[in-house]
């Protein structure tokens, strides 16, 4: 029997709950609200953990979605370090950690990502972490004042490359291994992936591209040395993984939810999931888009946020499509890379703008449509870009011509 009933229940602590939970009051909800996150704190911004946090130009209150009277204003109860043990769909029940049980009207999940663990010898030393909450932060600030700042990056993506550059910018010596090529290879090409590449060589990071990680060395007590499988040998103080992440589902799954094929929980476009009454939203969630012409997954704050406002409205009965475009944006030292879409592959790639320079965009076709723009210093193509992305225009060869042209104007395309 349960012990308390909720009309929302929100699970997860992060910023899909916060925003799903702000437009249930917004949009006209009356009924009663029961966040649950398993963190420390309410929900909160994660870029920062990578840039102004770690480098202690923000705190966390800063870093808030809402400042902490938000909740209590607006009656939504927030349970911080709790986690939801067991959802039972058909009963509309959830077992919380501290064995309470609570009957919902109807429920998100939005559980978020974990960090993808590497299996190899010698994890289990000091001076080793991934980046993920407040905490991560915390302890990579401790251990470079305490073991020594070399510090070395395995993997080239953003938390790779967010961190490397925060770090240098503090005196660090940052050193990246990777398996890529050229850093942000898989997610923004070849051109951009140059460009950054130049970018962090030009605050002083080291990049080793193409190597995979064997193991890592100590002194039996903390990393000393990241060993790569090519036999490279590179020391270390401090060593940061960013080996990606993958969403957090085991509550789904257990619930007997349907998963789909890019591992996330399964939805229309709606955001409603196979369980009657129950939404997904942020990382775990892989909903129908037309603009994509399918299922999709994307794993970025951005889309966490907008998702709370789609979920909201539907979870109180307002038929709300989902149809936002993904945006999303990394920050390296002063330079700031813009994003929409996002391309999962691409056959064509038009560059508008000097590559060596501070003020281009990169254009990713598939077939005759624009699958993603992403840009330095040109917000209006990013603009444009959604635009075209959202439409799903087919452009014509004449008008792709038009866009390869450098002083031409996309906006003029849709």
């Amino acid at each position: 029997m349960a012990n308390r009933h909720v009309d929302h229940l929100l699970i997860g602590g992060g910023l899909a709950s916060g925003n799903c939970a702000r437009w249930l009051r917004e949009a006209g909800g009356e009924g009663s609200i029961l966040l649950v996150g398993r963190e420390p704190e309410p929900p909160y911004n994660r870029p920062a953990l990578t840039k102004g946090y770690l480098a202690a130009t923000e705190d966390r209150a800063m870093d808030y979605f809402r400042p902490p009277e938000f909740w209590t204003d607006n009656d939504i109860e927030v349970l911080t370090r709790m986690n939801v043990m067991k959802l039972d769909a058909d009963r509309h029940e959830a077992v919380l950690m501290n064995k309470d049980v609570i009957s919902y009207g109807n429920a998100l999940i939005a559980t978020g990502a974990n960090v993808n663990l590497l299996h190899v010898d010698g994890m289990g030393q000091d001076g080793i972490h991934y980046m993920r909450a407040y905490g991560s932060s915390d302890s990579l600030r401790e251990d470079l004042d305490r073991l020594g700042r070399h510090v070395v990056l395995i993997g080239g993506s953003y938390i790779g490359c967010e961190v490397a550059a925060t770090l240098s910018r503090l005196g660090c010596q940052c050193e990246i291994v990777m398996l890529e090529d050229l850093p942000l290879q898989r997610t923004l090409g070849d051109e951009l992936g140059a460009w950054t590449k130049s970018h962090l060589e030009s605050l002083g990071v080291k990049l080793h591209p193409a190597q995979g990680l064997d193991h890592l060395e100590g002194d039996g007590e903390r990393v000393t040395k990241v060993v790569c499988q090519s036999g490279l040998e590179v020391d270390a103080d401090v060593v940061v993984i960013g080996a990606g992440v993958h969403p957090d589902t085991m509550l789904a799954k257990a619930a007997g939810l349907t998963i789909g094929e890019r591992g996330g929980i399964l939805c229309d476009k709606f955001l409603h999931s196979s369980a009657a009454d129950v939404y997904a939203a942020g990382d775990v969630c892989e909903w129908e888009s037309e603009m994509h012409g399918g299922h999709v997954r994307v794993e970025h704050w951005d889309v966490a946020f907008n998702h709370g406002k789609t979920a909201a409205l539907n979870m109180l009965g307002q038929p709300t499509e989902h149809d936002v475009v993904p945006y999303f944006w990394t920050d390296m030292a002063d330079v700031e890379i813009e994003s929409v879409g996002p391309a999962f592959e691409w056959d064509r790639v038009i560059v508008r703008g000097e590559l060596d320079g501070r003020d281009l965009s990169v254009w990713y076709l598939q077939g005759n449509r624009v699958a993603q723009v992403a840009a330095i210093g040109r917000s209006d193509d990013i603009e444009s870009g959604r635009k075209l992305i959202a439409s799903r225009q087919e452009l014509t060869a004449a008008q792709i011509d038009q866009l390869a042209v450098a002083m031409s104007n996309p906006a003029d395309l849709a």
